[in-house]
């Protein structure tokens, strides 16, 4: 039976962005199943003690930035630092993502692009016609999506994996959840193979709170 990794991320992360690519190549390689499960990042930070960008201090801001291009070489990616429309609202392009899901679809096409469209087409995934041309291009009918994603179902699932990503100890954006570890952020990724590849026991904080 292939092993499952819970893959909570917000479509408005560049980190996420960075990560996509590789983790779906690491999962691919390993034959794990991916249970996606975009979150509401800002309700996940204030469960979690997060703080927003914005909010941040100038010294973090500034730091983030470098690190993106750090990051940004070592993966190979496009992505500009401060794109034309960010941040933006991810949770009508997230539902979308859960739509396709529920329509046993596979959502990482879907997902991938409206990253791309926000970090290297600096493109307005706000706009319902931004996301209906994604879809188009992964093969949906975006307007169905559209559709389904205010439907409440999809509203319930995006509620429940909020819930099930503090419950999971997840507090950021990209989070891999194997065997209850959790691997938060896209540097992490290297781990989560090691993990993978040694088929070791998941490692555990005694007495956490």
């Amino acid at each position: 039976m292939p092993r499952s990794i819970a893959y909570y991320f917000s479509l408005h992360s560049p980190w996420t962005y960075l990560g996509n690519e590789l983790f779906h190549e690491i999962a691919r390689r390993h034959g794990c199943d991916i249970d996606y499960r975009p979150v509401p990042l800002r309700s996940v930070f204030d469960e979690t003690g997060g703080v927003p960008l914005p909010k941040r201090h100038p010294v973090r801001q500034r730091y983030r930035l470098m690190d993106l291009q750090r990051w940004r070489e070592r993966r190979g990616r496009k992505l500009v630092l401060q794109p034309k429309h960010f941040p933006f609202d991810p949770a009508q392009a997230d539902r979308m993502a859960i739509a396709i899901m529920l329509g046993g679809g596979d959502p990482s096409g879907f997902i991938e692009d409206v990253m791309a469209g926000v970090w290297a087409r600096e493109d307005d995934m706000s706009r319902p016609e931004a996301l209906l041309a994604v879809a188009s291009r992964a093969g949906f009918d975006g307007s169905t999506l559209l559709e389904a994603a205010e439907s409440e179902p999809v509203q319930q699932r995006y509620n429940d994996s909020r819930e099930a990503a503090v419950a999971a100890g997840v507090f950021g954006a990209p989070s891999y959840v194997l065997d209850g570890e959790v691997f938060w952020g896209q540097d992490r990724l290297e781990l989560l193979d090691s993990a993978l590849a040694s088929g070791r026991a998941p490692y555990r904080v005694e007495g956490a709170v």
